[in-house]
C-alpha cells in the first residue's frame, strides 16, 4: 500500500497518540492552520530535516506556543496524515457507497478525491512520511487507507463482472487510478488554465476512458468539457 502513504489532519484516536481536545472553533482553526503549514514544510524539506522551530517560525509563533497545540512533531505528523483520510472518508467513501452504478461511482470517486488533492497546493495530500510514526499509528493509518483502496478495486470488479471493464488487472488499475489522483498537486496550479472542477473532470474522463471496455463513459455521466472561445463570424462580401 505504499502509493497510498501519500494520502493525507483530524481524526483522533487516544490509543495512537494523545491529542489535546478541540474545545473552541478558534482553536480548531488554529490547529488546522498549523497542520497546513507544517504539511507544506514537511513536503518541501522532509520530516527529519524540519524542526519544531522551523514550523513555529513559519507560523510566527514561539515553540512554547506551538507545544500548546501539539506535544511533539510526531503528534503533528499523525494529525496531518489522518486529516486527509478523514476528508476522503467523508467526501469520497461515504457518498460513493450510496451510488449503485459502478461507472458513475468510479467517476465520483475520482472527481471527489481530485478536489481534495488540489486544495492548499496539495501540501497535505503529497505528504509521505508514514515511516516516522510509531508502529501502532502506522497500522491505523494503513487500515484507513486500505478502506479507500478496497472501494476503488471493488468498483472496478463490479464493472468487470458486468462486462464493462477492459481486460486489465483490477488491482493494478486501482493503484494506477489512485496514483494519478495523488500526482495532481505536482502539476496543478490554482489560477491556471483549469480550475479545480475542470481538472478533476479531466482526470475522471481519462480514468474511465482508460478502463471501460467501450473506451467511452456514459454520455449522461460526462461533465461538460472546457469550451473553446467562439469563432468570429466571417464578414460578408
Amino acid at each position: 500500500m505504499q502509493c497510498l502513504h501519500s494520502a493525507f489532519c483530524i481524526l483522533h484516536d487516544d490509543k495512537l497518540m494523545a491529542t489535546k481536545p478541540l474545545a473552541h472553533s478558534r482553536l480548531n482553526s488554529r490547529r488546522a492552520e498549523i497542520c497546513r503549514t507544517a504539511a507544506r514544510i514537511f513536503r518541501q524539506r522532509g520530516f527529519d530535516a524540519t524542526s519544531v522551530s522551523d514550523i513555529a517560525r513559519a507560523l510566527k509563533m514561539t515553540k512554547a506556543g506551538l507545544y500548546h497545540y501539539f506535544t511533539s512533531k510526531e503528534e503533528l505528523l499523525l494529525e496531518i496524515m489522518m486529516f486527509g483520510l478523514d476528508q476522503v472518508r467523508d467526501e469520497v467513501i461515504m457518498p460513493a457507497r450510496a451510488i449503485r452504478d459502478p461507472e458513475e461511482r468510479l467517476r465520483q470517486i475520482v472527481i471527489r478525491h481530485a478536489r481534495i488533492t488540489t486544495r492548499a497546493e496539495g501540501a497535505v495530500s503529497q505528504l509521505d512520511e508514514l515511516r516516522a510514526l510509531p508502529p501502532v499509528a502506522q497500522k491505523r493509518v494503513r487500515e484507513l487507507q486500505r478502506k479507500y483502496f478496497d472501494l476503488v478495486r471493488e468498483t472496478l470488479r463490479e464493472l468487470k463482472a458486468e462486462g464493462r471493464l477492459r481486460d486489465v488487472d483490477v488491482t493494478v488499475a486501482a493503484f494506477s487510478t489512485i496514483g494519478m489522483i495523488l500526482w495532481m498537486p505536482r502539476w496543478f496550479r490554482q489560477g491556471g488554465r483549469l480550475d479545480n472542477e475542470q481538472a478533476a473532470s479531466e482526470i475522471a474522463n481519462m480514468t474511465l476512458a482508460g478502463v471501460l471496455a467501450s473506451g467511452k463513459p456514459k454520455a449522461s455521466a460526462r461533465v461538460t468539457p472546457i469550451r473553446p472561445a467562439p469563432k468570429r463570424a466571417a464578414k460578408k462580401r
